[in-house]
């Protein structure tokens, strides 16, 4: 199982884009609000009903986690103290972490990204805290996945679909959306 989290101010097609995806590549994600409530309101006024809320626990036993950009949302992940140490469980493990857009200074404030390639929407840079980083639109490093924003949901959501389905299952969906 993987894990989308989302906070008020989440941005909208990173978050519903990267699930959609994922779900069409046969993957089970759940996108679990960290606001206390399930309904959750995109950076553009989109309500969202979550799966479910964020237990520790549940995420932590799970495959991974992925934090859409967005803000305030990514500021909201970025303060919470509970999906910093998501964050860094995960990556103790070698479970996924993967960000995109302003929420790879996620990341940067858990620690985990000393020594590694990251990349995130520009202007952000400073957050990536001890991170080599990268201008790539999408960086792959061990078990961490970054991007850097709404334009690239695709390419981020095909980089995390490879790491749990075949390259074959993920060029099928590519090809069934049209995506160049």
């Amino acid at each position: 199982m993987l894990y989308i989290l989302l906070a008020n101010g989440f941005e909208e097609i990173e978050a519903l884009g990267t699930v959609d995806f994922l779900r069409r590549c046969g993957l089970e994600v759940k996108m679990a609000s960290v606001i206390g409530a399930r309904m959750v309101t995109g950076a553009h006024g989109i309500p969202v009903m979550a799966d479910c809320l964020v237990r520790r626990n549940d995420i932590e036993a799970g495959d991974g986690v992925i934090l859409p950009g967005g803000m305030p949302g990514a500021e909201t992940l970025r303060k919470n103290p509970t999906v910093r140490r998501i964050v860094e469980t995960c990556n103790a493990s070698g479970r996924l972490v993967a960000a995109i857009c302003a929420a790879p200074m996620v990341l940067g404030a858990s620690g985990i990204l000393h020594g590694r390639e990251a990349t995130c929407y520009p202007g952000f840079e400073t957050w990536l805290r001890g991170a080599d980083y990268m201008p790539h639109d999408v960086v792959e490093c061990e078990n961490i996945i970054t991007a850097k924003g709404p334009g690239l949901t695709i390419p981020f959501a095909a980089a995390i679909a490879r790491r749990f389905v075949t390259a074959e299952v993920v060029d099928n969906v590519k090809e069934a959306m049209f995506v160049c």
